[in-house]
């Protein structure tokens, strides 16, 4: 802290040359930002809470020394491919980690020797310069490209610089760079909010996160500059994204399907901090539908670990499973303040005592702490500290898990649908099983079609449809699975679905009974079956012709089927007649003990195959 105080000495008087409205000074006057003394950052001074800044605390130094000062083009560019690409002065996202330099010169704290110190304030200065700067005339910020009207660039910003205007408040610096802040966040939340602005509020409305996030920034903006007009809109808004950002079968569009990840880790802590800031019932409304469609779509394994999700169907992103207990930093956090209004949310949550005990474990391990890597760093995580946290407790959240649609109900065939973008999200449950299939005009290219995952209530999941060519669950003709096309489906709910390729070259009928899944499959020409099957160490996989298959092993035999045994579960998987089939284990893991593993099924046939698979 020494070395520190003397450095924030000098720093004075240079760094005050720099605090006008323009730039005056360079680098010359402007020192290095104090590197952590040694053995910091301590471990044991962080209130469990605030444990999420010590790796941000770790790189706030380089992060800060690494703003250009000499260029005077790029003045104030935070340079370092610290967070966001393109690592380009014209993206306005690089300049985000204002707020994480204004955080820790306003705030005092045991830990943090930043507070107040004049080389930390002058980069920051200079970096505030540059983001302002970036603005375009409209009110709006770039990301890809210079000039260009970004919808997350400009939301996300909205929301960053809103939390450094007040850590700025807080701590009585730059009132003359303040004074510029509040006249770019006037100009960016009218730009944000105006109903004619096709760039946010287009049509059909995509990324529906980011309009989210826009309006988290303004309603926190509103907070700090009132604004009647602006205020009456931005209620409008938010009403507006409660008919059109959401689809009738309960995901948020991103950018027109749903994203696990976005969804949930994006999307709803958005929502939280409109919840926290505004109260709108509309936030908790969306969230109560968003809650009842997420319980078909995370598979609980029975062990507790964690989950599986239906990320075949996901539009952006491949979050395939979540633990059970997930230490900080975790960046759906904010959406548990949604919990006491919404119990069944607590579900996919960490429980608070989980949460404490992680804390207490982080706060007495010797080990340094790491330093964040460069660009796994979202200033969001600690953004949302301020907000507190609704973790639900181990109880409630049994009673959440224990309400979810398949463990609740051992009997359904749900259709969820999206008439407008002709998606349909078929969900069946009948006794031994739960399986999830998507039908109609995949929303993505990453979106994979057709059947997708099957549960057992004793075994946990058993197949799980990746999003590549080579991981879904398909059928294979000419080297194209079916699922990699639009699939049109007839019902007959709750025992069958037939569903076809649009060309017809691929037909499929799904027959549900209890305990059994028949599939039957007719191609055009030869063909192959492709089935992700999810094995566990303590398996034991036997093809019909005797052949055992060990766990993380692969095998080619010739045979009818194949049993798989996991605890006091049976799952057998018959194709008829003796054929040549193969098991083949890839390096897809799941949950941190990463126990279970993807192993590929795959049987050639001549065109025509029924499956039957069993579970006990």
């Amino acid at each position: 802290m020494g070395t520190l105080k003397r450095r924030t000495l000098l720093a004075g008087t240079a760094a005050a040359a720099v605090f006008g409205p323009t730039v005056t000074a360079r680098a010359e006057g402007i020192p290095l930002v104090a590197s952590l003394p040694p053995g910091s950052p301590d471990r044991g001074l962080f209130t469990p809470a605030e444990q999420r800044f010590a790796g941000y605390l770790a790189i706030l130094a380089p992060m800060a020394n690494d703003i250009e000062l000499t260029d005077p083009a790029t003045y104030g560019f935070m340079r370092g491919g610290w967070w966001r690409t393109p690592a380009q002065p014209y993206n306005s996202r690089v300049q985000e980690h204002v707020y994480t330099l204004s955080w820790h010169y306003a705030n005092r704290r045991p830990w943090n020797p930043y507070a107040g110190d004049q080389a930390l304030l002058a980069r920051l200065d200079a970096a505030i310069q540059h983001y302002l700067k970036l603005q375009n005339a409209d009110g709006s910020w770039p990301e890809y490209a210079p000039g260009e009207r970004g919808k997350a660039s400009s939301g996300f910003g909205l929301g960053y610089l809103a939390k450094t205007l007040a850590n700025l408040r807080q701590a009585r610096a730059l009132p003359a760079r303040r004074t510029e802040l509040e006249a770019a966040l006037h100009k960016g939340v009218t730009w944000y909010l105006d109903p004619a602005n096709k760039v946010v509020w287009d049509e059909p409305f995509q990324y529906s996160n980011q309009a989210v996030a826009g309006l988290a920034g303004a309603a926190l903006t509103l907070k700090l500059l009132p604004d009647a007009t602006l205020s009456r809109q931005l209620r409008e808004r938010i009403l507006w994204v409660g008919r059109w950002g959401q689809s009738p079968a309960g995901f948020f569009y991103d950018p027109r399907g749903m994203d696990i990840n976005y969804n949930f880790e994006v999307m709803l802590p958005e929502m939280a901090e409109i919840y926290a800031l505004t109260g709108s019932r509309t936030m908790v409304s969306m969230t109560r539908k968003f809650t009842d469609w997420f319980g078909y779509n995370l598979l609980r394994e029975p062990d507790g670990s964690g989950w599986l999700t239906y990320y075949a169907v996901s539009d952006r992103t491949a979050s395939a499973a979540y633990d059970d207990v997930i230490p900080d930093p975790d960046r759906s956090n904010l959406g548990s303040l949604f919990v006491p209004e919404v119990p069944e949310l607590g579900a996919f949550f960490t429980t608070r005592e989980d949460r404490a005990a992680t804390r207490s474990a982080w706060a007495a391990d010797p080990a340094p702490v790491k330093p964040l890597a460069k660009q796994d760093t979202s200033p969001r995580i600690i953004a949302h500290v301020s907000y507190g946290e609704r973790l639900p407790s181990r109880d409630a959240k049994a009673r959440a898990i224990a309400r979810l649609p398949y463990l609740r109900k051992q009997d359904f065939a749900e259709l969820r649908r999206d008439a407008v973008e002709d998606q349909d999200y078929l969900y069946v449950r009948k006794p031994g099983y739960y399986l999830g299939a998507f039908f109609g005009k995949r929303p993505g290219g990453v979106v994979k079609a057709g059947t997708g995952f099957l549960w057992h209530p004793e075994a946990g999941t058993v197949i799980h449809s990746q999003q590549t060519a080579t991981g879904c669950w398909s059928t294979v003709l000419a080297g194209k699975p079916d699922a990699d096309g639009n699939l049109v489906a007839s019902y007959d709910l709750p025992g069958r679905v037939d569903y076809r390729t649009t060309d017809s070259s691929v037909l499929t009928s799904l027959r549900f009974e209890p305990s059994t899944v028949i599939r039957q499959v007719r191609a055009t020409s030869a063909a192959v079956e492709q089935v992700p099957l999810v094995l566990q160490p303590e398996d034991e996989v036997v093809f019909a012709d005797g052949t055992r298959v060990p766990y993380n092993e692969s095998r080619t035999v010739t045979a009818s089927g194949l049993v798989l045994r996991r605890g006091g579960a049976v799952i057998t998987i018959n194709w008829g007649a003796a054929r040549p089939a193969s098991l083949t284990a890839t390096t897809r893991t799941y949950l941190r003990d990463q126990r279970r593993r993807v192993h590929m099924l795959r049987v050639p046939h001549e065109g025509t195959l029924e499956t039957h698979i069993h579970l006990s």
